[in-house]
């Protein structure tokens, strides 16, 4: 039976993070059924249903008390495992305690089982405690799932979900603005890569990986980097651009907009080592687009390397700008479309709502 009263937590764009892109579409797919969200977002909205927060601010509490009673809650915010908050946590499991709504964990971040043994002695106490009152988790891979169980001895419910849902058809028609579509199209051949610039996001790999290529085919290849915008580096940034005018940087920039940027790409490269599922990796296959991604979150359909391996990368951009098929990132894109179809109809079940 339907739960009478859901809520999904997490954070929503602006920044254009992937897990914000996730709770934004989840909350669109299902926003009719009675739905409500709350969300740390810069953007505000009219919509009645929703109620913005600030991350890591004790205003959840108060919200907690007058509307989650007895509540099911689909969590994708990190203020409770994956980064715990050691004010805010212990209020959060208190409040379980007695509104005794459902706490459902979404698990997004693939690199809690590297970060993990790194927490603090408190650290680890507030996610031990914090895993115990859980009530049920989703985790986008097989590999958070083994080590929930393995590692930290979970015995409640774990589903596999991927973070891949459909998107709506019309966000693939946005139209692109005059100053994007120029800045984007000084070049005959592009290739794409979204992420921030620290150095765990490989926009310097990718750019280096470009110049090499551009040198060694005398192709007019320029790099477009789509910067998810919530962090600032300036000294990494440097490194990144040293002096190369064929690097066009676009930050913040809304969802539909990266659609249509990826449309116009050549190649997309995803540079992640620790990609938990990766959806801007589908996002650009879905927009006919071939993939070069490290061997981390999916993979299938897409050229590879190992993450650090400059000489594979550079291969296999080539290899996506001179020997790709469109008719082969077809195939794999109407396969992508069908599993996230799949997913939203188990996510529907996981978040209480009749199928």
């Amino acid at each position: 039976m339907a739960n009478s009263k859901i809520i999904i937590l997490g954070p929503t764009p602006p920044p254009y993070g992937g897990v914000a892109i996730y709770v934004s579409a989840l909350y669109g797919l299902v926003r009719g059924r009675g739905v409500k969200l709350w969300t740390y977002s810069d953007h505000r909205t009219n919509d009645e249903n929703v109620r913005y927060l600030k991350p890591f601010h004790l205003k959840v509490i108060p919200s907690l008390i007058r509307e989650a009673f007895k509540a099911r809650v689909i969590d994708s915010s990190y203020f409770a495992l994956e980064h715990p908050h050691k004010i805010l946590l212990p209020l959060w499991i208190i409040s379980k305690l007695l509104l005794r709504f459902e706490w459902v964990k979404i698990f997004h971040d693939g690199s809690l089982p590297f970060r993990y043994p790194g927490f603090s002695r408190l650290e680890k106490l507030l996610f031990r405690s914090a895993i115990r009152s859980v009530t049920e988790f989703v985790v986008v891979n097989e590999d958070l799932r083994v080590w929930l169980r393995n590692e930290i001895g979970v015995r409640q419910k774990v589903s596999v979900i991927k973070s891949l849902l459909p998107i709506p058809v019309d966000a693939f028609g946005a139209s692109l603005h005059e100053s994007i579509d120029k800045a984007i199209s000084r070049h005959p051949k592009r290739v794409c890569s979204i992420g921030v610039f620290i150095p765990e996001y490989g926009f310097k790999e990718v750019a280096e990986a470009v110049a090499r290529i551009r040198v060694e085919t005398g192709e007019d290849i320029g790099l477009v980097l789509i910067d998810c915008g919530y962090v600032h580096n300036p000294s990494y940034e440097s490194e990144v651009f040293a002096d190369r005018d064929w690097i066009t940087v676009l930050a913040s920039i809304p969802q539909p907009v990266v659609l249509q940027i990826l449309k116009r790409s050549d190649v997309f490269v995803r540079a992640f080592g620790l990609e938990s599922y990766g959806l801007s990796r589908v996002e650009a296959i879905w927009c006919g687009v071939p993939v070069v991604a490290t061997r981390a979150g999916e993979t299938r359909g897409m050229l590879l390397y190992d993450y650090g391996d400059q000489e594979e990368l550079v291969k296999q951009i080539r290899e996506a700008l001179f020997n790709s098929t469109e008719q082969d990132v077809q195939s794999w894109a109407a396969m992508y479309q069908r599993e996230a179809e799949q997913n939203l109809r188990d996510l529907v079940r996981v978040i209480g709502l009749e199928v």
